[in-house]
C-alpha cells in the first residue's frame, strides 16, 4: 500500500537541537528508504519532509514513523494519508474497449 507521510515540526528546533538530532534523523531515513519503506521524500521548506511509503498498513508507517528520532523526542508529528490509482480511470479504459466491440457504453 502506498501512504503519504506528511511531517511538521511540533516547535522550530534549537540549534542545539539540530546539532544533536538531524545526523540522526537523516541517518535513520535513509536506512528506511534503503528498506524500501520510503519510496521518495521531499521537503515543505520551514514545515518538514513528506514521504511516500510503501508499506503494509497504516500502523505500519506509523510504528516505522515513530522510530525516528524527531518522533522519539516529541518534536515531529505525522499525518498518514493512504492513497491509490485513480479508479475513475479504469472506467474510460473500460468504454474503450466496450466501443471498439460495438456494445457502447450503457
Amino acid at each position: 500500500m502506498k501512504v503519504f507521510a506528511i511531517g511538521s515540526l511540533v516547535q522550530p528546533l534549537t540549534p542545539e537541537q539540530k546539532q544533536q538530532i538531524m545526523p540522526k534523523e537523516v541517518a535513520a531515513t535513509l536506512k528506511h528508504y534503503l528498506e524500501g519503506k520510503i519510496e521518495q521524500f521531499w521537503f515543505r521548506e520551514k514545515k518538514g519532509p513528506i514521504f511516500l511509503m510503501n508499506i503494509e498498513s497504516i500502523e505500519q508507517a506509523k510504528a516505522e514513523l515513530d522510530t525516528l528520532p524527531l518522533v522519539a523526542a516529541n518534536l515531529m508529528a505525522w499525518e498518514l494519508m493512504p492513497v491509490t490509482p485513480v479508479s475513475p480511470l479504469g472506467l474510460l479504459i473500460q468504454a474503450r474497449s466496450q466501443e471498439g466491440t460495438g456494445q457502447g457504453v450503457a
